[in-house]
């Protein structure tokens, strides 16, 4: 099912400072993409203020952090001249990359664009109502979505031919939800009159506003209701909490009946203390709040599994997870394959600040970047011979050969498995 998405709306000039359309909101962009990811919203988007090229450039590595903690899809765009500008938004994370209508040079690049990234990550902004006639032709050329730059009802609201994203001002509830419930829009971009000041508070705070005006949006809403499952004494359900990236087991917690419901309404993980006998919400107090991934119920029903988004540490005592404490051990080989890379890697990066003499990675290093490329390109070679090989097992030896040699160069460059996977993931 497609709900209608609400998306905060951000202009970034300096790389330095982001306002909600208008209005300072914060100076860090780590800060800007944690917080509309955490708030229950749909998307993020991204705005590029700029106006001279060492900004835009500022902009772009401000983006790029703001995808990484945000946790959401990103859209971006406002400073497209030509394709290069386009790609740059994309290799920065963000899923889509809108096009100003108002430039024609930009609607020239629509076709292009999408052409190149996939229409499904092109998108149009319309300045005002009067672009809506044009439409048609931009969907033609490629574009997926449109943004309007005003707010109020869509014209021909039941025939547009791509779905459009209106921008929320000061309207009420009422009108909001109206606007939502035109078949063509695909959901509202949230300025001024929304935000950490504003009465509404969160994207999720404001999805239930307007579910209750029988707007469609995503809330959390369980399939199985409370009554469905089997709780323990005191009327309780323990809870296995799992970083949903890396399927590490951070805790283990208690939810009674209200905990799991305002888990659901706020999105954040809320459980029953036992010793205190109250309800608390995880990182209250200590910032290490737990966002809801997904909530899964076992086969006896009466246990959950919440994979979340953790911020910080999962642990009272500042460890990423309470189960620090190894008892009992037996060598096994892990087959988890971040895990295999991260460990090669933590092995390379101990050579890089720890010679060891007659270590070949030491070899690469003082060698320096000239001779790790050689044997980069070289070993890439190698897998293309031995991809005509019949002989499977060659071309696991050239590729794990080529692996190796690419993380002494992710070391030399200083780049982390952790940027890399995040990067892949934004794609």
């Amino acid at each position: 099912m497609h709900h209608k998405k609400l998306i905060p709306g951000f202009v970034c000039r300096d790389g330095k400072t982001f306002s909600l359309l208008g209005h300072p909101f914060c100076d860090s962009a780590e800060e800007l993409g944690l917080f509309s990811g955490s708030t229950g919203a749909d998307a993020l988007l991204f705005a590029d203020g700029s106006r001279t090229d060492e900004d835009h450039e500022a902009v772009i590595g401000a983006l790029r952090k703001t995808v990484r903690a945000a946790d959401i899809p990103v859209l971006a765009g406002g400073r497209v001249r030509r394709l290069e500008d386009v790609k740059k938004y994309l290799y920065a994370g963000a899923e889509s990359v809108f096009l100003d209508a108002a430039e024609e040079s930009n609607v020239d690049l629509l076709k292009e664009a999408s052409d190149r990234f996939g229409s499904e990550r092109i998108g149009i902004c319309l300045p005002d109502p009067s672009y809506e006639s044009r439409l048609e032709e931009y969907a033609q050329l490629g574009a997926s979505y449109a943004i309007l730059l005003s707010p109020g009802p869509l014209s021909k609201a039941d025939s547009l031919p791509i779905p459009v994203f209106p921008m929320l001002r000061q309207e009420s509830e009422e009108a909001a939800a109206a606007m939502l419930k035109a078949p063509s829009c695909g959901g509202l971009i949230l300025t001024e009159g929304w935000g950490r000041e504003s009465g509404a508070g969160s994207c999720m705070e404001w999805k239930h506003r307007l579910k209750r005006h029988q707007a469609d949006v995503d809330l959390f809403e369980s399939t199985l209701s409370w009554d469905a499952f089997h709780p323990g004494p005191g009327g309780l359900i323990p809870v296995i909490v799992q970083d949903y990236k890396t399927a590490e087991v951070l805790m283990l917690a208690y939810m009674n009946q209200e905990a799991f419901q305002k888990t659901l309404d706020t999105g954040k993980m809320t459980y029953y203390s036992r010793s205190r006998q109250c309800l608390w919400v995880k990182g209250e107090t200590s910032g290490h709040t737990q966002y809801v991934k997904s909530l899964h119920l076992d086969c006896d029903n009466d246990t959950l599994l919440a994979k979340v988004h953790q911020i910080g540490a999962a642990c009272h005592t500042g460890s990423r997870s309470c189960f620090y404490q190894t008892l009992v051990s037996r060598e096994y080989r892990d087959a988890n394959p971040l895990k295999v890379f991260e460990e090669v890697m933590a092995v390379i990066q101990d050579r890089k600040e720890h010679p060891k003499e007659g270590s070949y990675t030491n070899y690469l290093f003082d060698k320096g970047l000239d001779k790790i490329l050689k044997k980069v390109g070289e070993e890439a070679a190698e897998i293309i011979i031995a991809s005509k090989n019949p002989d499977p097992e060659e071309i696991k030896y050239e590729i794990s050969d080529f692996l190796y040699h690419m993380m002494v160069l992710m070391a030399y460059k200083n780049i982390s498995w952790e940027e890399i996977m995040e990067e892949l993931a934004s794609r």
